[in-house]
């Protein structure tokens, strides 16, 4: 049987720097340093989108978004992205930055694209190509992520890999993602060829000419012990050839500014280029790149003669922290240009950030302490000296103050705030001015109009966003929310499924869909969905309860069961899988099993009423009805008076010899809405005869 192969070698490689194709074997360079983000997979997709193109438009047109996201210069394959505002705002004007988070659900439409493909190839009877990727050690975190994922998701028997990394230290994800789904091997060296003798100088030039990637040893000698002047000379000249030639984005990220940080001008040509890549890195969400390349800006720059690019490397470089959860990276270099400078945009706009910290990521939230930096960001807007300034910031930074009085739960306030941003930028700006951010701000608006349940106005400024901006696919989720909450679930599958057509793989909305389709009765479509979600996210654990719980009411308890084994191998101690182990087997009346899956998911939640509800029907079924009730009671203090827990409670106390009591309860229960009336009756019935 075919398996994926992970080769470790300590031997030179000196891979390609561009796809080739022998029979159906791709072989990339992943090298970072070569086209940053994505370089190997972009290489890897040229190879096999114009075939895919010609025989499959409709699988390309499907993934379309996610293949241009982050490299745009496949577009000469498959024609243009849709459009977004974000994509069509210019860099002063972007207010709407995406992360990891974003890039990670791109990366998982590659991978399915690239899955799908090798599917129809063999369905075809045509074998899939076999990936050979190598330097994957130093590729960068964007493209060590897309390969984790194939290696994981790919069936080897249809889209095989052989990862070539050196011995040192890999990311958690990618060594797993190897150690389980690869066949190690070691690389022995076999050549009996006779090295090329080449000159010290010979040997520079080729390193630097190869953009730096190779790891021959008489390279990395020869360079390091040239004249430094000499090294400097070839990079310039290297990166004379690269500017000269039609680069797209990716050598701009990667070869290009490595040979201008290396040049004769680090701080100037090479700080110039640092710049550049950062900005480009930032509008599309490579956040791992934006950190690398705003650290390395930094130390090329003199803060004291050129203070803005200064504050700009470090500030997206602190915002790029966030989605990789570097928080306290994150705000130690906010802290730093604030000791730095003085100029009041650098405090204004940083004030903001370290509020958005406190209000939305760092653990425990400080809302108020948000509130004192969001304050200070406020008060600097409003006194800027040129009125476009003062009217954009102002409206900006108001907007930040609302979602924090919205964390303080100040509804109203911040509903408040938003609305006049909104009125201020309507009353003074063109329709074409500010088009991203004033979409925003309606959203703000429309989210707040939900909280406080005006579904009505939320609903209508939502299907105005779905129309300004339909690619921008949480518009549509939002508003098939209020669809389900209105119990309207034909139109919000619908919404939901023109999300997924638009949209990148988000598992969020795979979820919501599936959740969905259990509420309209489409039991199958909502396994597909979790299954997609589980397939691309194995440890999504809402997902894996959601179809444990499905898959239980289906009385596929088997497959219920070994759901919440999976998610126990991660989460051992969480008290909904726990809990739901405890309600698998009390269905298939395995009652000591029961009881001891739910004893534990009560002993880290005394308070989980599914828990405690279950946990008393084991009780009454093995007799122990007093404890049956008292774990009734409990729930009964949790929750208020419910009818079907009031009814259970009877039960229990009539089994106990309590007749009065159960008498009692059904009473009680009767007097509320939704109660058994048939049965309560028919019980108390009993009762009275019995008393």
């Amino acid at each position: 049987m075919p398996s994926h192969r992970w080769i470790v070698s300590e031997l030179p490689a000196v891979p390609p720097q561009s796809a080739q194709s022998a029979a159906t074997e791709i072989v990339a360079g992943c090298h970072r340093r070569l086209r940053g983000p994505y370089t190997g997979v972009d290489t890897v997709l040229r190879a096999v989108l114009p075939e895919a193109v010609r025989r499959w438009p409709d699988l390309v047109d499907f993934h379309r978004v996610e293949l241009l996201y982050g490299m745009p210069d496949l577009a000469d394959l498959i024609g243009p992205a849709p459009q977004t505002l974000a994509i069509e705002s210019t860099f002063e004007e972007r207010t709407r930055f995406f992360g990891a988070g974003m890039i990670r659900c791109m990366s998982q439409g590659v991978v399915s694209f690239l899955i799908a493909h090798a599917a129809r190839l063999r369905t075809a009877g045509e074998p899939a190509p076999h990936l050979v990727l190598h330097q994957v050690d130093r590729a960068e975190p964007t493209t060590q992520e897309v390969i984790a994922l194939l290696l994981r998701r790919a069936d080897p028997a249809q889209l095989r890999l052989t990862v070539r990394t050196g011995t040192g230290d890999l990311p958690e994800e990618l060594h797993r993602a190897l150690e389980r789904c690869a066949e190690r091997a070691c690389e022995v060296d076999e050549s009996s060829a006779e090295p090329l003798v080449r000159t010290d100088e010979e040997l520079v030039r080729a390193y630097v000419r190869g953009d730096c990637v190779s790891d021959d040893p008489a390279e990395l000698r020869a360079y390091r012990e040239a004249p430094p002047e000499l090294r400097a000379h070839l990079h310039d000249r290297r990166a004379e050839e690269l500017e000269a030639a039609e680069l797209h984005p990716g050598v701009r990220v990667g070869a290009l500014t490595h040979h201008r940080e290396h040049g004769s001008d680090p701080s100037g040509a090479g700080r110039t280029a640092l710049l550049a890549a950062q900005r480009h890195c930032v509008e599309v969400g490579f956040s791992a790149a934006v950190i690398d390349l705003g650290l390395r800006g930094r130390a090329v720059t003199a803060p004291d003669v050129h203070p803005h690019d200064f504050w700009e490397f470090t500030h997206q470089a602190a915002a790029a922290c966030i989605p990789l959860g570097r928080h306290e990276q994150s705000m130690d270099l906010y802290l730093d240009v604030i000791q730095r400078f003085t100029d009041p945009k650098v405090h204004m706009m940083t004030s903001y950030s370290i509020a958005m910290l406190h209000t939305r990521f760092l653990r425990p939230r400080d809302h108020d302490l948000a509130l004192r930096w969001q304050n200070n960001a406020v008060a600097i807007a409003s006194i800027l000296p040129d009125p476009a300034d003062r009217l954009t910031y102002s409206v900006f930074h108001d907007n930040g103050l609302a979602l924090v009085e919205m964390h303080r739960g100040n509804l109203g306030r911040a509903l408040e705030l938003v609305e006049s941003c909104i009125a201020r930028l309507d009353a003074q700006l063109t329709d074409a001015q500010w088009r991203l951010h004033r979409s925003q701000l309606l959203y703000n608006r429309a989210r707040l109009l939900t909280a406080t349940d005006r579904l009505d106005e939320a609903y209508a400024d939502y299907s105005t966003l779905v129309e300004l901006d339909p690619y921008y696919t949480d518009y549509l989720s939002e508003r098939a929310r209020i669809h389900r909450t209105r119990g309207d679930f034909d139109a919000a599958l619908a919404d939901y499924d023109r999300a997924v057509d638009l949209a990148p793989p988000f598992p969020e909305l795979y979820y919501n869909r599936g959740t969905a389709r259990v509420e309209a009765g489409d039991t199958k479509g909502a396994l597909a969905d979790f299954g997609y979600v589980l397939e691309m996210e194995p440890d999504d654990l809402d997902t894996r309860l959601a179809r444990a719980e499905l898959l239980l009411d289906l009385e596929e308890f088997e497959a219920a069961d070994a759901d919440v084994t999976a998610g126990l191998t991660l989460r051992p101690l969480d008290p909904r899988l726990l809990c739901m182990r405890g309600t698998v087997a009390l269905q298939c009346g395995e009652l000591d099993r029961a009881r001891e899956a739910l004893d534990a998911a009560l002993a880290l939640d005394p308070e989980y009423p599914a828990a405690l509800l279950n946990r008393a029907v084991v009780h009454h079924e093995q007799g122990r009805h007093p404890d049956a009730v008292t774990d009734l009671t409990t729930l009964l203090d949790l929750i208020g008076d419910d009818p079907d827990v009031l009814l259970n409670r009877g039960i229990a106390h009539q089994a106990d010899g309590r007749p009065d009591l159960a008498l009692a309860d059904y009473r009680r229960a009767l007097a509320l809405p939704g109660a058994d009336r048939t049965e309560l009756e028919a019980l108390s019935a009993e009762c009275a005869a019995t008393g």
